[in-house]
């Protein structure tokens, strides 16, 4: 007996427009997920010719898994197109990435990719970003304490991330992670002063990533927000 696919429109939607001789970015997380295994089926039924990078050790091992050909990143100096997901959408299409750790990777292949499209479910959507989530900083463990000597000058306090074990959370490139309470602040102004952070490697600030935004409603249809521009 065959095994029968389960639908799954928000990610469908997501691997549409990818066409045969593209290389894809994988986004990382349980929502990009859906979306590897959705290319995985398109690529298996219509014998799309692909090449894939990969934003984490996990979403490689999962792509390996489902037969879709992953190259290194290192490699690759353009990509065609990116799908992922996100933790937090505002009505600005500003995202907070980096529940899974792998912001660093996932906005460098965003940055390299023609298009990026990010899946999400309709409770991702809040009116500002913090409203129901932290603020994910990726650090060196070298300049760990005067980096958050620096977070808290800013006004941001948070605690380093943890496994469930209660081992240091350690992403794939080495470093640590702080959670922080985002508060009222100016987005592009914080972004910056972020960035100008010796020691900060990056942050779960993606405020002009996206190019598209596909929602998933309750009701099961999918809302395509698109960047003006």
């Amino acid at each position: 007996m065959s095994e029968q696919r389960v639908a799954d429109p928000l990610a469908e939607a997501a691997v549409a427009s990818i066409e045969n001789g593209m290389l894809v970015g994988l986004g990382t997380g349980r929502t990009a997920s859906r979306g590897v295994v959705a290319l995985a089926e398109r690529m298996r039924l219509e014998d799309l010719k692909l090449r894939c990078v990969a934003t984490s050790h996990a979403t490689e091992t999962l792509a390996r898994f489902h037969a879709l050909p992953v190259m290194d990143f290192a490699l690759v100096e353009k990509v065609d197109y990116l799908f992922d997901g996100a933790d937090e959408v505002d009505g600005g299409m500003n995202m907070l990435k980096g529940s899974g750790g792998a912001m660093t990777r996932e906005r460098i292949v965003a940055w390299a990719a023609d298009k990026c499209v990010y899946m999400v479910d309709e409770s991702k959507l809040v009116n500002r970003l913090g409203q129901r989530t932290t603020l994910p900083i990726a650090v060196l463990a070298f300049g760990l304490t005067a980096v958050r000597g620096e977070l808290r000058n800013l006004g941001l306090n948070g605690v380093c991330r943890r496994t469930i074990k209660g081992e240091l959370f350690i992403t794939d490139n080495g470093n640590l992670i702080i959670d922080v309470a985002l508060g009222e602040h100016d987005l592009s102004e914080l972004s910056a002063s972020l960035n100008d952070i010796p020691g900060v490697i990056d942050h779960g600030l993606f405020l002009t990533e996206a190019d598209e935004i596909l929602i998933e409603r309750d009701s099961g249809s999918i809302e395509h927000r698109m960047r003006e521009g």
